[in-house]
């Protein structure tokens, strides 16, 4: 009398939890990226690097400065050495080392800039071409 396969029970979710469903699925699927966010992607990675590299050497710089304005500036020349006359000359040195490398910051992120787009030059024209079309 009664068929079995017609009595089932079928629930649907609010479009709330619809959203959440595809949020967690998109996790655990591979996506193909498409070609105009991998050409973002290259783009950006270049000037990232070449950034982190910039900000790298003048953090340093900087610290070296800091370091040799201490020996020059306060008591850390007397405890690190017993004639003042020494910490003096060998901070003002420290000093224009870190100069030196805060100075050649904004160089080193050209270089690098220009070094990266030539390695990835190749790949974002050949992108580009495919987009233009």
């Amino acid at each position: 009398m009664n068929n079995p396969e017609k009595e089932t029970f079928h629930y649907t979710y609010s479009a709330e939890q619809q959203e959440e469903i595809k949020a967690i699925r998109s996790k655990y699927t591979e996506e193909k990226e498409d070609k105009m966010t991998q050409l973002r992607r290259l783009d950006a990675s270049v000037t990232r690097k070449a950034g982190i590299t910039a900000i790298t050497v003048g953090t340093i710089g900087a610290l070296i400065l800091g370091f040799g304005m201490s020996l020059f500036m306060s008591e850390l020349g007397q405890i690190l050495d017993t004639h003042q006359e020494l910490a003096m000359p060998i901070g003002i040195l420290t000093g224009v080392i870190g100069i030196v490398l805060i100075c050649c910051a904004y160089p080193i992120y050209n270089r690098t800039l220009q070094k990266e787009r030539k390695k990835i030059a190749a790949q974002i024209l050949s992108l580009t071409d495919e987009l233009m079309q």
